[in-house]
């Protein structure tokens, strides 16, 4: 470590100097040369810490800046700077982008969240009118009356199971859908069981879908163009009634309506009877649709005057034939 001594040099008296261009004098002080040693200033260990301390900018970070003189060094250059001028590094751009990306789709989200609140339990949405369609065994009234718990509800809050669950006890309903029409109208599309034959119970006659569920009954077997199933293959014989109401079911509505009975010694020898009273031999239920169209070309045929047709036999659907 270098010496703190500084030299000091202290000249005679003017009376011992001699005067410039005189001759030396025989005795004379000698010339004192001295050092003295230079004291630093005492530091204030508190000021020191204070000064020293890291400062916090106000975008949270921390800059040291040392005081000496007044003066704070700058981190970058060493330089002293004013101790009140702090540098505040700007946020990164990426990261201001995304903040204001996610504030904008909170926002968003916020207002949607809003808007479908509303619309779910706004009694503005109220049902207020059902409107029926592909009713024939039924009445609208009838699905109407079913639905009556759907009344006053918001529009958005009715649900197809809801409406399906409601309209079980109507038996003629296979299933059903809605559609809704803003502001009050809540549309219901029904589609009906078919009916394919009637059983004989009673006094009356039941019509029959090809489940075998019951849709209505009449006293007037002629008001109901449906064949009649012959009692002995009624509902007490599960499998001849299938066979039967599966072939029944096939025939076109225009050839149904022309059938009077429909019977089976077994599932594989099933027979109709028209109107006219001409024969039917269908077989079993085995390519049902094929025989279905041979059968509906069959009767469209003219008729042969020299000809006389009792029996269309479509038990073998691609070789049908008449005698």
């Amino acid at each position: 470590m270098a010496s703190t001594r500084r030299p000091t040099f202290k000249p005679g008296s003017d009376a011992q100097r001699a005067a410039p261009g005189s001759p030396a004098i025989g005795k004379q002080d000698p010339v004192v040369i001295s050092a003295e040693r230079a004291v630093e200033p005492a530091v204030n260990i508190s000021t020191a810490k204070d000064t020293l301390a890291p400062k916090i900018s106000p975008k949270g970070k921390a800059v040291r800046s040392g005081k000496r003189g007044g003066k704070a060094a700058s981190p970058a250059s060493g330089e002293m700077t004013d101790p009140g001028n702090v540098i505040a590094f700007p946020e990164p751009k990426r990261r201001r982008v995304r903040r204001h990306v996610l504030w904008t789709l909170l926002g968003v989200l916020a207002v949607v969240a809003l808007v479908v609140g509303g619309a779910v339990f706004s009694p503005a949405l109220a049902v207020r009118t059902i409107t029926v369609d592909g009713t024939k065994l039924l009445t609208p009234d009838a699905v109407r009356t079913a639905l009556a718990k759907v009344q006053g509800k918001p529009l958005p809050q009715v649900t197809e199971q809801e409406v399906g669950e409601l309209l079980k006890p109507l038996v003629q309903v296979r299933s059903a859908t809605i559609e809704a029409r803003p502001p009050s109208e809540l549309l219901v599309h029904v589609e009906e069981r078919v009916p394919v034959a009637l059983l004989k119970q009673g006094d009356s006659f039941v019509m029959v879908d090809v489940d075998g569920v019951q849709l209505g009954a009449t006293q007037d077997q002629s008001a109901v163009a449906l064949p009649l199933i012959d009692a002995g293959a009624g509902a007490g014989n599960t499998a001849l009634f299938k066979s039967i109401a599966a072939v029944l079911n096939t025939l076109p509505a225009d050839v149904l309506a022309k059938m009077s009975t429909a019977s089976a010694a077994s599932p594989d020898a099933v027979e109709l009877k028209l109107v006219d009273g001409k024969t039917v031999v269908w077989g079993n239920a085995e390519d049902r649709e094929l025989k279905a169209k041979a059968l509906e070309a069959l009767l469209k045929m003219p008729p042969d005057p020299k000809v006389a047709v009792s029996v269309y036999d479509v038990s073998v659907p691609r070789h049908p034939f008449t005698k």
